[in-house]
């Protein structure tokens, strides 16, 4: 055990950790030249071209050091806010934490989100100043900012470049010298804690953990703790680049299990293994099921595609076991899934891989959160309200009580007023503001989550330049004044296009959807009115005008009842044909509520 070593690398978007785990499998020569490639971690093409880590991954280097070879057990992180949960599981498998900083950018919110989360699990830190080599690096500042934020000294930060190879074998020493070996019984009970899980089409689910104390032996019979099931190890390895079997994985190392589990949702990350006979007592604390954030309606744009679609969303699960989702149906767009999600990203990234990997061309409703109504005659029992269809009567309901979360926004210093005006106008109080340098400061908000699924991301990189950077964690529900908004087209309710909004706003987003749709739906032969109603009250209207023929134009000159009396006839057709007209809304209308601002 002493010559274990588990760490993960934190970093925010797009600070080279990718790249830097890379020159430290090829340092420690874990690949060949052959099996060489850019972002070897990232094995889905959607991370590679976006730059970004969505999967967390975990391989095994050895490295000589003062003759004794020590096993370094990586395990990867994702960089994104919408997975934070998972980054958490990674944190509590190992013992320290490279935090790498790049070196043009300074530290950015998501950093310092993660650096706490790694702090409160006592992990030993070790700050990497990386891409020195940029012309745009500003490295002296910048290792000052590390030490104000983590009060180490100077030397310990270690420059480095993903790129060059710089300061990598000066990573790994520090990796050996700095990190504690991991701690644990041997001869106690088997207990391990699952920080990832994998679907191998082949073999079933593959999960990845490390053991806190005992052993793990190929054959035994395992029992997972959340659901109290047993199966039999029927493999267990480490991970190199390619999976290696092992007679037994012993206490602090870390590996993979394969049971021949087929259903993805038995595995969770974040539970405990342990033996089924003389097992441990306690499961490893922090255990929670993953909990969406984001509700979205997916429905298949061909009504015939949705026995196909459901097969699709069910082998993306396997793959993705935080993607969750029930069947419903709309109206406006026959049978379809109700989809909850850990953020907007995890929403794009499923619609992008089920066009991707399973051709499959979705229709995606209005993004909404999850709400909670209590009615007058139960005030105490919460409906949990995921589709605004499902809000109560609003003569029956009490009150509606909205997810808010703590928002943390580092900026430079110009931007204040900016933010401060955007966040405000999502109904953003703000809580702290301090300046972590002269020129970077970092504003605290508590906000609405309702608020920042739309575009506020967007808009706040346009109304800072880009350099703010946004990182934020739920802190409960608050009542709130919430109102439904419908859109009736040709008299019809929408019930995708239905939102919740505040009150205050329920006007404004109501004339804007109203003009934004009026733009998008085709001209009929009649005409369509578009509505945005409160219940029975319509607080906004538009007109699409009908196409017309020209029917009076071969009455030239004479009397004017000849043409009123083709006007009239005209008139009655159209009245006809709206009764009994269709509206067809194109996908660009659903999407097009997401950019009301725009």
């Amino acid at each position: 055990m002493k010559n274990i070593r588990n760490f993960c690398i934190i970093a925010h978007i797009d600070h080279g950790k990718s790249t830097l785990a890379d020159r430290l499998l090829d340092f420690t020569q874990t690949v060949t030249e052959r099996e060489k490639q850019d972002q070897l971690l990232d094995n889905m093409d959607l991370e590679r071209e976006r730059g970004i880590t969505i999967k967390s991954h975990a391989i095994q280097m050895e490295y000589v050091y003062k003759g004794e070879t020590y096993i370094l057990n990586l395990i990867d992180t994702p960089g994104h806010v919408d997975f934070s949960y998972e980054v958490s599981r990674s944190i509590a498998a190992c013992e320290g934490a490279l935090l790498i900083v790049d070196a043009a950018q300074s530290i950015q919110a998501q950093t310092i989100s993660n650096l706490y989360l790694a702090l409160e699990n006592d992990l030993e830190i070790i700050p990497v100043l990386n891409k020195i080599d940029l012309p745009s690096a500003n490295p002296e500042e910048v290792k000052d900012d590390i030490v104000d934020l983590l009060g180490c000294s100077p030397d310990d930060i270690i420059p480095a470049s993903g790129k060059t190879g710089l300061g990598v074998e000066a990573i790994l020493e520090a990796i050996i010298e700095r990190i504690p070996a991991p701690t644990g019984d041997p001869k106690a009970p088997l207990q391990a804690l699952i920080f990832d899980s994998v679907y191998n089409s082949f073999r079933g689910v593959e999960t990845y953990f490390r053991v806190m104390n005992g052993e793990i032996r190929k054959g035994q019979k395992i029992k997972f703790m959340s659901n109290g099931k047993i199966y039999d190890a029927d493999e267990v390895g480490t991970l190199k680049l390619n999976q290696v079997p092992k007679q037994v994985i012993g206490t602090g190392d870390v590996g993979y299990l394969i049971t021949g589990i087929k259903d993805a949702r038995e595995v969770k990350v974040g539970d405990t293994i342990t033996s089924a006979v003389d097992g441990c007592k306690e499961a490893i604390d922090g255990f929670e099921n993953v909990k969406p954030m984001v509700f979205a309606g997916i429905y298949p744009v061909d009504t015939e595609d949705y026995e196909e679609l459901r097969a699709s969303m069910e082998k993306l699960q396997l793959n993705d076991a935080s993607l969750v989702f029930t069947p419903e149906s709309s109206a406006a767009l026959g049978f379809g899934f109700r989809c909850g999600f850990l953020g907007m990203l995890h929403l794009e990234i499923v619609q992008e891989r089920l066009e991707r990997e399973f051709g499959m061309t979705v229709i995606t409703t209005v993004p909404n959160v999850s709400y909670h109504a209590y009615t007058k005659k139960e005030p105490e029992k919460a409906i949990i309200v995921n589709n605004p269809s499902d809000l109560p009567d609003p003569s029956k309901l009490d009150r509606v009580e909205e997810p808010y979360i703590k928002a943390s926004i580092i900026t430079k210093s110009d931007f204040i007023g900016q933010v401060m005006s955007l966040c405000i106008e999502k109904r953003g109080q703000i809580t702290n503001q301090h300046y972590l340098t002269p020129e970077r400061v970092e504003l605290n908000f508590d906000m609405p989550l309702a608020e920042i699924v739309f575009d506020f991301y967007d808009r706040l990189k346009t109304v800072s330049k880009g350099y703010a950077s946004f990182d934020y964690s739920p802190i409960g529900m608050r009542a709130s004044n919430l109102v439904k908004v419908d859109i009736l087209i040709n008299s019809q309710s929408v019930d995708a296009l239905s939102a919740l909004i505040h009150a205050d706003n329920a006007y404004n987003i109501g004339k804007k959807m109203c003009e934004k749709l009026r733009e998008l739906i085709p001209r009929q032969q009649f005409d369509i009115p578009i509505q945005a109603a409160i219940g029975a009250k319509i607080i906004s209207r538009e007109t699409i005008k009908a196409l017309r023929k020209d029917v009076t134009a071969k009455c030239y000159g004479g009397d004017i009842s000849r043409k009123r009396k083709l006007l009239e006839k005209q008139k009655v057709g159209k009245k006809r044909m709206r009764q009994v007209g269709n509206v067809e809304i194109p996908q660009s209308a659903f999407m097009a509520v997401l950019k009301l601002n725009d």
